[in-house]
Order: C-alpha cells, then structure tokens, then sequence
C-alpha cells in the first residue's frame, strides 16, 4: 500500500474511531502525532482538548454518525468528505483536512462543515 493510500486509511480510521465509535482518546493514541494542532473554533488546540470535546459530544448525541463519501490524499495532507447525521439535530456535510507528519501521525485538522438542506435548487445533491 502506498504511503497515500495507507494516510487515507489512518484518516479514516481515526475518524470512525472517534466518531462513530465514540472512542477518541483511541483514536489518539492510535492515529495522532506529537501534537495536535486544531483550526476548528468550537474545539481547544491539543489531544486532551479534543478528547474532552468529542467525549462531551459522544454523551450529548448518542447514535451520531459519520458515512464516508471521499478521500483524496496529496503530499501528507488528506482530504475527507464526510455525511454527518446528528441525532435531533440538523445533519451536514463535512471536509476535514488532515496533515501527517513524517511518521504517518496525524498532526493538525481543518474542517468546514455545511447544513444538509432539504431544499436545493439542483437536484445534485451535497455528496
């Protein structure tokens, strides 16, 4: 498997892991680097920031989902698209960059996240 494909992969999985599976402080030790730099405003730089983060999500919105639509890696950065579904409350649409250190750690996240609206004015959809 070759090193891009192989940081997909580890993207993924810790994605699953912490959000589907409500494990982050696995996906942390398993899939994160030295550090941790957040660009996300609503979570605190650092592993224990997240973990405190997506612990308090896991408890708040039991059954949360995340579905995979796409991965494109490039350099050491990969790129999901993701289909967010938060129980009572609005789904979205998710890009999440992630940036690899030498290692195949993950070291520093972006997101962007946009509403899943019913209404559009094409009919292609959001993924």
């Amino acid at each position: 498997m070759s090193e891009l494909e192989t940081n997909k992969a580890n993207a993924q999985g810790f994605y699953d892991l912490m959000f589907n599976e409500c494990k982050p402080r696995e996906a942390i030790e398993r899939f994160v680097g030295d550090e941790y730099i957040q660009h996300n405003p609503h979570v605190a730089d650092g592993k224990e920031a997240f973990i405190e983060y997506f612990e308090r999500m896991a408890a708040e919105y039991p059954g949360k989902k995340a579905h995979f639509k796409r991965a494109v890696a490039e350099g050491n950065l990969v790129v999901l698209h993701c289909h967010q579904e938060w129980p009572e409350d609005q789904d979205y649409a998710g890009i999440d960059i992630f940036r690899f250190d030498e290692n195949g750690k993950i070291v520093e996240h972006w997101d962007v996240l946009q509403v899943v609206s019913p209404e559009s004015k094409n009919d292609n959809g959001l993924f």
